[in-house]
């Protein structure tokens, strides 16, 4: 949920943490913020911005915490943080029959092309994943509803004739605004 929610990288959802501390991302329960970065990382070309939580999500991540509030990730096992969900989501696939190629970088595939689907503002959907706009638009850009919208209404407008030029083909390109 995490993932398909937030578009976070595995990293950064198993180093997710409802306590602050060096080497953990912050998830602010009260404030609905997830600081996606480890506390105490440099930051790299893979931005990891910090971004508003969905309130669906934010509410499960609410009650995991108030069910173990003793728990310093929201991803353990035995107690412990998992440092990688590669073994697990590889057997979730298998078990779930949904065949190769799954991944859980495809979670973060998942949250952009939902985001484009239903017509996301791209600058904030970029923002919001931590990617640059040209990478949303030329990967995920043709799932947005206005995608050609402009092309479509273009390309079947009707031209307007310029008088006295009836036989010429140059009076049927459009006037220029």
């Amino acid at each position: 949920m995490i993932g398909v929610y937030s578009g976070s990288r595995a990293g950064a959802i198993a180093a997710a943490s409802p306590i602050p501390a060096v080497g953990r991302a912050f998830v602010d329960l009260e404030r609905g913020i997830y600081y996606r970065r480890r506390q105490g990382d440099a930051k790299t070309n893979k931005r990891q911005p910090p971004v508003p939580i969905p309130p669906r999500l934010l509410a499960h991540l609410r009650r995991w915490h108030r069910i173990d509030h003793h728990a310093k990730h929201f991803v353990e096992f035995n107690g412990k943080p998992v440092i990688s969900v590669k073994t697990a989501f590889k057997t979730a696939v298998r078990l779930a029959g949904l065949g190769v190629g799954i991944s859980p970088h495809t979670l973060r595939h998942t949250a952009a092309t939902w985001l484009m689907q239903r017509g996301a503002d791209p600058w904030q959907a970029a923002g919001y994943l931590g990617m640059s706009l040209d990478v949303l638009l030329n990967t995920y850009g043709h799932h947005h509803p206005d995608y050609l919208a402009d092309a479509v209404e273009k390309i079947a407008k009707r031209e307007r004739k310029i008088e006295g030029n009836r036989g010429n083909f140059d009076s049927v390109l459009p006037l220029r605004r």
